[in-house]
């Protein structure tokens, strides 16, 4: 049996997955942090990322009984691990939100630096990765800049090393570069071909969309998607996932029986409608003041309601990225992480971008994606960056159509003047309004 795998070190748990050559899942197992209940917000125990990432990787490795010819590890990011041991800071840290990637990471090191000193750090996956093997290294994707302080720099897909027989794990198997959770999922979910979007799920969420390189002037993000003449352009948000895991929490529903609930409540959630801005927002907005709103609540709602507006929220947030970005289009939006196991979620999303939605059957694209830099260090195909689009397997795929609706036109229209005003009222409290 021919095997990589592909790990992503996501914020609940780790998840390993095996491919074989022509791109199918054969086994996935999922790996928990030990201690992350006592961990304080915005920071963490690398060890406990260590431990998931090997209780995941021998889990698969014993259902298989096979010898992967690679391995890689991506995951969350940014987020930085003190060379030196100590908390890591991570994506959730407050440090350098307001910024991008680079700037954040070297935001999350002044914090380090505050409390140890000079520090080195590192991207959590190089950390993981070194501990099981692998060269010092510091994984990019192409066209990022080098981190500086981060170590040196490898490709994503590049051979880093081999693993050394620690934690269980057999000794001799090569070591692959990763990358962040997000440019991992964009890979595995086929932003190599102008027109397909795709939203990463988890507890955030955001909108990234493949553009033919030259149509990325935007004031939002861009990178170089895995093939040669595309580029992605979009913008995350900061809490979709989240603002469901907050009602189960307030409810005491657990997340399953809210989405049942959901289902019996009509498009509109009855007037209802959700800002889902418990921690500010990114893209658009970018105003990381901004907090979640429920608009229209009477005594007629219920736990029902507010689930649906939930999730009616999270497609409008969407949609205003969409909104919010040159004139490209869309012709496909894949759904990926634990949103994407809702066919609700999923459906709500389809109707309000007014696009199909395509639903991989492995929805941890991450992983699925390290496993594509895993297969590229193995030779099975491309590194990211030095091929046309089409050239790597994805997952197969199931696809909802969209059915237009006033009612939902009528909500996003609502949603973003809500939104707007928010940011007025926000502006005049805090006098920095013109």
């Amino acid at each position: 049996m021919r095997v990589v795998v592909g790990v992503d070190v996501g914020s609940g748990s780790a998840r390993a997955i095996a491919v074989d050559p022509d791109g199918r899942v054969l086994a996935a197992r999922t790996g928990a942090y030990p201690g992350a209940e006592e961990w304080p917000e915005g920071r963490a125990d690398p060890r406990g990322w260590l431990t998931g990432v090997a209780d995941a990787v021998n889990g698969l490795l014993d259902t298989l009984g096979a010898r992967p010819e690679a391995i890689c590890v991506g995951g969350q990011s940014p987020t930085t691990v003190p060379v030196g041991g100590g908390l890591a800071v991570t994506v959730r840290h407050p440090a350098g939100s307001t910024g991008g990637p680079d700037d954040q990471h070297y935001a999350q090191r002044a914090v380090l630096a505050a409390e140890l000193g000079e520090v080195e750090g590192r991207q959590l996956y190089d950390w993981v990765s070194a501990r099981l093997g692998a060269a010092d290294a510091q994984a990019r994707w192409p066209g990022d800049a080098t981190l500086d302080g981060y170590g040196p720099r490898a490709e994503t897909g590049e051979v880093v090393g081999h693993t050394d027989g620690t934690l269980g794990l057999p000794a001799g198997v090569p070591l692959v570069a990763g990358a962040q959770d997000a440019y991992l999922a964009f890979w595995a979910g086929g932003l190599d071909l102008p027109g397909r979007a795709l939203d990463p799920g988890g507890r955030t969420g955001g909108l990234a969309v493949a553009v033919k390189a030259g149509d990325e002037q935007t004031d939002m993000y861009s990178l170089r998607s895995p093939a040669i003449g595309v580029d992605i352009i979009g913008g995350p948000v900061n809490g979709h996932g989240l603002m469901l895991e907050w009602l189960s929490r307030t409810t005491g529903r657990a997340i399953p029986e809210l989405l049942r609930l959901a289902e019996e409540v009509p498009e509109g959630a009855d007037g209802l409608l959700i800002l889902p801005y418990l921690e500010g927002e990114r893209a658009p907005r970018w105003n990381r003041e901004l907090r979640a709103e429920i608009v229209g609540l009477s005594s007629a709602h219920g736990s029902g309601h507010l689930a649906r507006a939930v999730l009616e929220a999270t497609a409008y947030g969407l949609r205003h990225i969409a909104d919010s970005l040159p004139p490209v289009p869309i012709d496909t939006l894949v759904c990926a992480g634990g949103p994407a196991s809702s066919p609700l979620w999923c459906k709500i999303k389809a109707d309000v971008l007014e696009v199909p939605v395509e639903v991989p059957t492995e929805t941890g694209l991450a992983a699925y994606g390290a496993a594509l830099a895993a297969g590229a260090g193995a030779g099975w195909w491309p590194m990211p960056g030095r091929a046309e689009g089409g050239a790597w397997p994805r997952p197969a795929a199931t696809t909802i159509h969209p059915s237009p609706s006033r009612v939902y036109r009528d909500g996003y229209r609502r949603f973003l003047a809500l939104g707007d005003a928010a940011e007025r009222r926000l502006a005049a409290t805090s006098g920095k309004q013109e």
